[in-house]
Protein backbone atom coordinates (compact mmCIF):
# COMPACT_ATOMS: atom_id res chain seq x y z
CA UNK A 1 0.00 0.00 0.00
CA UNK A 2 2.90 2.37 0.73
CA UNK A 3 4.30 1.63 -2.70
CA UNK A 4 0.92 2.26 -4.30
CA UNK A 5 0.51 5.72 -2.77
CA UNK A 6 4.04 6.70 -3.77
CA UNK A 7 3.44 5.41 -7.31
CA UNK A 8 0.21 7.41 -7.58
CA UNK A 9 1.88 10.66 -6.48
CA UNK A 10 4.84 10.18 -8.85
CA UNK A 11 2.68 9.22 -11.81
CA UNK A 12 0.37 12.18 -11.17
CA UNK A 13 3.42 14.48 -11.16
CA UNK A 14 4.35 13.22 -14.63
CA UNK A 15 0.99 14.51 -15.87
CA UNK A 16 0.99 17.69 -13.73
CA UNK A 17 -1.97 16.44 -11.68
CA UNK A 18 -2.40 17.36 -8.01
CA UNK A 19 -3.20 14.70 -5.42
CA UNK A 20 -5.25 15.03 -2.23
CA UNK A 21 -5.19 11.55 -0.69
CA UNK A 22 -7.54 10.16 1.95
CA UNK A 23 -7.03 6.98 4.00
CA UNK A 24 -3.31 7.18 3.19
CA UNK A 25 -0.45 6.51 5.61
CA UNK A 26 0.91 9.56 7.40
CA UNK A 27 3.19 11.55 5.07
CA UNK A 28 6.75 12.30 6.18
CA UNK A 29 7.55 15.38 4.13
CA UNK A 30 6.89 13.72 0.76
CA UNK A 31 5.19 16.92 -0.44
CA UNK A 32 8.60 18.63 -0.44
CA UNK A 33 9.84 16.20 -3.09
CA UNK A 34 6.50 16.03 -4.91
CA UNK A 35 4.70 19.36 -4.34
CA UNK A 36 1.77 18.08 -6.40
CA UNK A 37 0.85 16.16 -3.21
CA UNK A 38 -1.11 19.15 -1.93
CA UNK A 39 -2.89 17.41 0.95
CA UNK A 40 -3.46 14.17 2.81
CA UNK A 41 -5.98 13.06 5.40
CA UNK A 42 -3.83 10.43 7.12
CA UNK A 43 -5.32 10.94 10.59
CA UNK A 44 -8.76 11.06 12.12
CA UNK A 45 -10.63 13.76 10.20
CA UNK A 46 -13.80 15.64 11.07
CA UNK A 47 -16.06 12.63 10.48
CA UNK A 48 -14.52 10.87 13.50
CA UNK A 49 -15.83 13.62 15.76
CA UNK A 50 -19.35 12.69 14.68
CA UNK A 51 -18.61 8.97 15.07
CA UNK A 52 -17.64 9.62 18.70
CA UNK A 53 -14.01 8.66 18.19
CA UNK A 54 -12.35 12.08 18.54
CA UNK A 55 -12.49 14.31 21.59
CA UNK A 56 -12.43 18.14 21.66
CA UNK A 57 -8.66 18.22 22.27
CA UNK A 58 -7.93 16.26 19.06
CA UNK A 59 -7.50 19.31 16.82
CA UNK A 60 -5.19 20.99 19.34
CA UNK A 61 -2.78 18.03 19.03
CA UNK A 62 -2.71 17.51 15.26
CA UNK A 63 -0.57 20.59 14.42
CA UNK A 64 2.19 19.10 16.60
CA UNK A 65 1.90 15.49 15.38
CA UNK A 66 0.31 14.65 12.04
CA UNK A 67 0.86 18.06 10.44
CA UNK A 68 4.64 17.91 10.85
CA UNK A 69 4.55 15.51 7.88
CA UNK A 70 2.68 17.90 5.58
CA UNK A 71 -0.69 19.58 4.91
CA UNK A 72 -3.80 17.85 6.25
CA UNK A 73 -7.22 17.75 4.62
CA UNK A 74 -9.34 17.87 7.78
CA UNK A 75 -12.56 18.91 5.95
CA UNK A 76 -13.51 21.89 8.17
CA UNK A 77 -16.51 24.17 7.98
CA UNK A 78 -19.27 22.18 9.72
CA UNK A 79 -22.02 24.57 10.85
CA UNK A 80 -24.82 22.09 11.63
CA UNK A 81 -23.08 19.87 14.17
CA UNK A 82 -26.15 17.84 15.19
CA UNK A 83 -26.21 14.85 12.83
CA UNK A 84 -29.14 12.83 14.17
CA UNK A 85 -31.15 13.75 11.06
CA UNK A 86 -28.62 11.74 9.04
CA UNK A 87 -27.75 8.88 11.36
CA UNK A 88 -30.92 8.44 13.41
CA UNK A 89 -28.74 8.45 16.53
CA UNK A 90 -27.48 11.10 18.93
CA UNK A 91 -24.39 11.91 16.89
CA UNK A 92 -22.73 15.33 16.78
CA UNK A 93 -19.48 17.07 15.89
CA UNK A 94 -17.64 18.11 19.06
CA UNK A 95 -17.17 21.78 18.20
CA UNK A 96 -18.79 25.19 18.09
CA UNK A 97 -19.46 26.97 14.82
CA UNK A 98 -16.73 29.53 15.56
CA UNK A 99 -14.19 26.76 16.15
CA UNK A 100 -14.96 25.39 12.69
CA UNK A 101 -13.97 28.76 11.21
CA UNK A 102 -10.73 28.73 13.20
CA UNK A 103 -9.73 25.35 11.74
CA UNK A 104 -9.07 27.03 8.39
CA UNK A 105 -6.05 28.59 10.13
CA UNK A 106 -4.94 25.99 12.65
CA UNK A 107 -5.17 23.04 10.19
CA UNK A 108 -2.97 24.04 7.26
CA UNK A 109 -3.90 22.85 3.79
CA UNK A 110 -3.63 24.64 0.42
CA UNK A 111 -6.82 22.81 -0.61
CA UNK A 112 -9.70 23.55 1.76
CA UNK A 113 -13.34 22.54 1.81
CA UNK A 114 -16.64 24.00 2.85
CA UNK A 115 -17.68 20.59 4.13
CA UNK A 116 -21.30 21.15 5.22
CA UNK A 117 -24.57 21.14 3.26
CA UNK A 118 -25.49 24.34 1.36
CA UNK A 119 -28.67 24.77 3.41
CA UNK A 120 -26.59 24.76 6.61
CA UNK A 121 -24.60 27.75 5.33
CA UNK A 122 -27.72 29.58 4.15
CA UNK A 123 -28.81 29.91 7.79
CA UNK A 124 -25.55 31.59 8.82
CA UNK A 125 -24.41 33.61 5.83
CA UNK A 126 -22.74 36.28 7.98
CA UNK A 127 -20.47 33.61 9.48
CA UNK A 128 -19.99 31.95 6.08
CA UNK A 129 -18.42 35.23 4.93
CA UNK A 130 -15.22 34.19 6.71
CA UNK A 131 -14.99 31.02 4.63
CA UNK A 132 -15.41 33.16 1.51
CA UNK A 133 -12.68 35.56 2.64
CA UNK A 134 -10.03 33.29 4.14
CA UNK A 135 -7.00 32.44 2.02
CA UNK A 136 -5.69 28.90 1.52
CA UNK A 137 -1.96 29.54 1.20
CA UNK A 138 0.38 31.83 3.04
CA UNK A 139 3.56 33.90 2.91
CA UNK A 140 4.10 33.82 6.67
CA UNK A 141 2.76 32.11 9.79
CA UNK A 142 3.02 33.12 13.44
CA UNK A 143 2.11 30.78 16.29
CA UNK A 144 0.90 33.23 18.92
CA UNK A 145 0.14 30.80 21.76
CA UNK A 146 -0.11 27.05 22.12
CA UNK A 147 -0.13 24.15 24.54
CA UNK A 148 -0.44 20.78 22.75
CA UNK A 149 -3.69 19.10 23.76
CA UNK A 150 -5.12 22.31 25.24
CA UNK A 151 -5.17 25.25 22.79
CA UNK A 152 -3.48 26.86 19.79
CA UNK A 153 -3.71 30.30 18.14
CA UNK A 154 -2.18 30.93 14.71
CA UNK A 155 -1.84 34.08 12.56
CA UNK A 156 -1.15 33.71 8.82
CA UNK A 157 -0.39 36.27 6.12
CA UNK A 158 -2.30 35.59 2.90
CA UNK A 159 -0.04 34.90 -0.04
CA UNK A 160 0.79 37.95 -2.14
CA UNK A 161 -1.16 40.39 0.08
CA UNK A 162 -0.85 42.43 3.29
CA UNK A 163 -3.93 40.70 4.73
CA UNK A 164 -3.74 38.48 7.80
CA UNK A 165 -6.06 35.87 9.26
CA UNK A 166 -6.02 34.55 12.83
CA UNK A 167 -7.60 31.42 14.27
CA UNK A 168 -7.67 30.03 17.78
CA UNK A 169 -9.18 26.85 19.24
CA UNK A 170 -9.43 25.20 22.64
CA UNK A 171 -10.14 21.75 24.07
CA UNK A 172 -13.06 20.81 26.34
CA UNK A 173 -12.16 23.68 28.66
CA UNK A 174 -13.32 27.26 28.12
CA UNK A 175 -10.53 29.86 28.12
CA UNK A 176 -9.65 33.44 27.18
CA UNK A 177 -7.20 34.12 24.36
CA UNK A 178 -5.15 37.31 24.64
CA UNK A 179 -2.56 38.50 22.12
CA UNK A 180 -1.21 41.61 20.40
CA UNK A 181 -1.33 42.22 16.64
CA UNK A 182 2.38 43.15 16.60
CA UNK A 183 2.92 41.11 13.44
CA UNK A 184 1.07 43.76 11.41
CA UNK A 185 2.99 46.38 9.47
CA UNK A 186 3.72 49.47 11.62
CA UNK A 187 1.92 52.76 10.91
CA UNK A 188 -0.81 51.04 8.92
CA UNK A 189 -4.47 50.54 9.72
CA UNK A 190 -6.46 47.40 9.08
CA UNK A 191 -10.12 46.41 9.28
CA UNK A 192 -10.48 43.49 11.68
CA UNK A 193 -13.57 41.27 11.70
CA UNK A 194 -13.80 38.86 14.64
CA UNK A 195 -16.02 35.77 14.55
CA UNK A 196 -16.20 34.51 18.14
CA UNK A 197 -18.23 32.19 20.34
CA UNK A 198 -21.38 33.77 21.73
CA UNK A 199 -21.71 34.36 25.47
CA UNK A 200 -23.91 31.26 25.80
CA UNK A 201 -22.01 29.08 23.31
CA UNK A 202 -21.24 25.47 24.23
CA UNK A 203 -20.22 22.63 21.94
CA UNK A 204 -22.83 20.31 23.45
CA UNK A 205 -25.80 22.54 24.27
CA UNK A 206 -25.49 25.61 22.00
CA UNK A 207 -22.83 25.17 19.28
CA UNK A 208 -24.23 27.73 16.82
CA UNK A 209 -24.07 30.71 19.18
CA UNK A 210 -21.59 33.24 17.80
CA UNK A 211 -20.96 36.97 17.61
CA UNK A 212 -19.25 39.17 15.02
CA UNK A 213 -17.32 42.37 15.84
CA UNK A 214 -15.64 44.77 13.43
CA UNK A 215 -13.30 47.77 13.72
CA UNK A 216 -9.95 49.38 12.93
CA UNK A 217 -6.74 47.88 14.34
CA UNK A 218 -2.99 48.53 14.18
CA UNK A 219 0.10 46.56 15.19
CA UNK A 220 -0.39 47.89 18.74
CA UNK A 221 -3.95 46.60 19.17
CA UNK A 222 -4.44 43.99 21.89
CA UNK A 223 -7.13 41.34 21.35
CA UNK A 224 -8.88 39.46 24.15
CA UNK A 225 -11.66 37.02 23.33
CA UNK A 226 -13.40 34.21 25.19
CA UNK A 227 -13.56 30.67 23.81
CA UNK A 228 -16.37 28.35 24.88
CA UNK A 229 -15.84 24.68 25.68
CA UNK A 230 -14.41 23.17 22.48
CA UNK A 231 -14.82 26.62 21.00
CA UNK A 232 -12.74 29.01 18.98
CA UNK A 233 -12.52 32.27 17.09
CA UNK A 234 -11.47 33.46 13.65
CA UNK A 235 -10.40 36.91 12.55
CA UNK A 236 -9.82 38.52 9.17
CA UNK A 237 -7.47 41.53 9.15
CA UNK A 238 -7.69 43.39 5.83
CA UNK A 239 -5.61 46.45 4.95
CA UNK A 240 -7.83 49.53 5.34
CA UNK A 241 -8.87 51.70 2.41
CA UNK A 242 -9.25 55.51 2.78
CA UNK A 243 -13.02 55.02 3.18
CA UNK A 244 -12.49 52.45 5.96
CA UNK A 245 -10.50 54.89 8.09
CA UNK A 246 -13.72 56.58 9.22
CA UNK A 247 -14.61 53.35 11.04
CA UNK A 248 -14.41 53.09 14.83
CA UNK A 249 -11.47 51.41 16.51
CA UNK A 250 -11.83 47.74 17.39
CA UNK A 251 -12.88 47.15 21.01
Amino acid sequence: MNNHYLYAVKKAADYKICVNAHEAVRPTGLCRTYPNLIGNESARGTEYEAFGGSKPFHTTLLPFTRQIGGPMDYTPGIFDTQLSFLTGEHSFVHTTLAKQLALYLTMYSPLQMAADLPESYERYMDAFQFIKDVAVDWDDSKYLEAEPGDYITVARKAKGTNNWFVGGITDENARTSTFTLDFLEPRKQYVATLYADGKDADYESNPTSYQIKKGLVTNKTKISTKLARSGGFAMSIIEATPADKKMKKFK
